[in-house]
């Protein structure tokens, strides 16, 4: 039978039957499904005397690799271990996949989802195929295709990744393994931030906190006092100053065919997280403040570049002092939001034969007392958060954790007292400092043998990719409401590309009527016949029908995107048919994306990623020009 807490399941084994799978098959399945075991630890110091629960799961440690090794009526059945691994067909490591070491010679023949010889999976219809493989997962009351039945909760990938053949994954802690209600946080961070302005000197009447001015992916120009949103080519598309949204034209004119380009940091700055909502907030209202004349110019020198400074200031104080940290520790109800669902992931991942660290810039204090109040509850009897992990950094001061190698100490006493360590151990332990360079030295992995997961593209995603060549996954908690809400805009999209596509076939015909009219004035310059008057006639007629489209599409594309936010439209894209800066940045730097960790556990340790055909500007080419069900060829050259 099925055993261990989350794996509990009476019906497997006679849905599997049901199915034709087979009696053998369901009994094999059962010995795929071990026990769950907690990390084995070597407690000292902050971590606490081993339990009856943490030894028996050192006394099962070595049984994890031989649980997936069984015998089927077709042969013996193995995990692919390192030495033996390959590459396959898309380039990723099979290591970690299943394959028959002792295969029983058969005829091909099988008796599983409908099929009855091997050859079937070529002829049989892919809906019956899905049909069938749905009705096991409902037997496995499993969502069919997302966590949940939510699609706002599939996990995106961007670069083919074999979750298998991952030998470690690495957890940020704020905003990835914990999630905080961001108005809560954010708003209780804009209030200290006034209270520190206001220590400045600096008048904070009328500043409220408005969190609908900003949305993360935007750029602050320093140089200009404006916050924009840029396309992936570095474009501006849409931009404010202060509290003021620009016209197309205002944009025009103060940044032309100007880029931005984030590599000159001291003018323009990445809203990298949803930690720099407050500060693009005060920043934003700041700006008015300044052009209105309400700031002491002696304090500021008239530059919007210093009064960044200043907001920058406001917010470090409130971080460094401790004072937002302070109030949540006190009451992290009011600003942490639970969920069951990240303690099983995490369970899952171990149970899988994962090691599992967990790797945060906040100190010891804070990260014990968040990770105990988000998870303690919802683990096994016996155990807490600590033995999730193999692995605990804390204070790793990243970007510098994956730039260059930091002192490395060890946690030794439940309120923070430390001793230096030469290199760390994959045994439970709590450390602080140290880089990533020691945890590939401690696990003996290192590249694409380690997934890391974080919400900051930055300091999780691009540096451990750049640096190390680890995969990488980023949280974006945002895209639950960004998928709600492109679902929600779908008719406006739709009727917009709709008038894109009529001001093409009217723009191509006016056009080649211009060209007419000029051919034939520069034939008889000084004779025009009533074909001339009545091919002006039709160019003065469709011109105003192309006046009309532009008075119909401009304010459609201003609107585009209200469903997620009314300044800046979708997180992921700028303008009608491009990505937006933001989406670039995932594209480049995460291998998949997702809005919680938990949504990991409808996946399984197990799943390959593949990433999706790319749709390029001459792909509709290559069927014909052929128009789509509806007459039309799509604006964004797609049929």
């Amino acid at each position: 039978m099925l055993t261990g807490g989350p794996y509990q399941s009476p019906g497997l084994q006679r849905t599997l039957h049901r199915l034709h799978i087979g009696r053998s098959c369901a009994l094999s399945c059962s010995s795929m499904l071990p026990a769950w075991r907690p990390a084995r630890r070597k407690h000292s110091g902050a971590a606490r005397s081993i339990s009856a629960c943490q030894a028996a799961g050192v006394a099962e440690a070595e049984k994890v690799e031989e649980s997936e090794v069984f015998r089927t009526n077709d042969g013996v059945i193995e995990p692919v271990d390192d030495d033996e691994a390959e590459v396959d067909f898309l380039g990723e490591s099979t290591s970690g996949n299943l394959r028959f070491v002792q295969r029983v010679k058969s005829e091909g023949i099988v008796n599983v989802l409908g099929l009855q010889q091997l050859d079937d999976i070529v002829t049989i219809p892919y809906r019956e195929l899905k049909a069938s493989q749905q009705a096991l997962m409902k037997g496995l009351k499993v969502s069919p295709q997302y966590p949940k039945g939510r699609a706002n909760r599939a996990i995106f990938c961007s670069r083919t990744l074999n979750l298998r053949s991952i030998q470690a994954i690495g957890y940020d802690m704020d905003y990835t393994l914990v999630h905080y209600d961001v108005d809560a946080w954010e708003g209780k961070a804009f209030k200290y931030m006034l209270q520190n302005l206001q220590s400045m000197g600096c008048p904070i009447e009328g500043l409220h906190f408005d969190p609908t001015l900003v949305t993360r992916g935007l750029i602050v120009d320093q140089e200009r006092g404006n916050l924009v949103k840029a396309d992936r080519f570095g474009h501006v598309k849409r931009s404010m100053h202060g509290t003021h949204m620009m016209s197309t034209g205002e944009i025009r004119e103060a940044y032309g065919r100007e880029l931005v380009n984030l590599r000159n940091e001291t003018r323009w700055t990445f809203l990298n997280t949803l930690f720099s909502v407050s500060e693009a907030v005060m920043y934003m209202q700041m700006v008015d403040r300044l052009d209105q004349g309400a700031l002491p110019r002696q304090d500021f020198s008239n530059s919007y570049t210093s009064l960044y400074k200043l907001v920058q200031k406001a917010l470090y104080r409130t971080h460094v002092e401790g004072q937002l940290k302070g109030d949540i520790i006190q009451d992290p109800a009011s600003y942490v939001e639970l969920d069951p669902d990240m303690a099983k992931t995490l369970l899952d991942q171990r149970q899988a034969g994962k090691v599992l660290m967990l790797i945060t810039n906040s100190d010891y204090h804070y990260t014990n007392k968040m990770m105990s109040f988000a998870y303690n509850r919802f683990m096994p009897p016996g155990s807490t958060w600590r033995d999730l992990f193999d692995m605990v950094i804390v204070q790793a001061r990243k970007p510098e954790f994956f730039n260059s190698k930091m002192s490395l100490y060890e946690v030794v006493t439940e309120d923070g007292l430390m001793r230096p360590a030469m290199d760390a151990r994959k045994d439970g332990s709590l450390y602080c400092g140290g880089g990533a360079a020691m945890v590939e030295r401690a696990l003996g992995l290192n590249g694409d043998e380690i997934l890391y997961v974080g919400d900051h593209i930055y300091t999780d995603a691009a540096l451990a990719k750049l640096n190390f060549r680890w995969r990488t996954c980023l949280i974006v908690r945002e895209l639950e409401e960004e998928v709600d809400a492109l679902v929600a805009g779908q008719l406006h999209r739709n009727k917009l590309k709709e008038l894109m596509n009529k001001k093409d076939l009217v723009g191509d015909l006016f056009n080649q009527l211009r060209v007419r009219r000029h051919r034939s004035t520069v034939r008889q310059p000084d004779h025009s016949t009533k074909e001339d008057a009545e091919l002006e006639d039709t160019l003065g007629h469709m011109l105003m029908v192309l006046d009309q489209l532009d008075s119909l599409i401009g304010p459609m594309l201003e609107q585009d995107g209200q469903t997620f936010n009314r300044y800046w439209g979708y997180l992921s894209r700028a303008g009608l048919n491009d990505k937006s800066q933001f989406t670039r940045q995932i594209e480049k730097y995460a291998d998949i994306y997702t809005s919680r960790v938990a949504n990991f556990l409808r996946y399984t340790p197990y799943m390959y990623f593949r990433s999706p055909s790319q749709s390029l500007a001459h792909d509709r080419h290559f069927y014909g020009l052929e128009e789509n069900k509806n007459g039309s060829t799509d604006a964004d050259g797609t049929d």
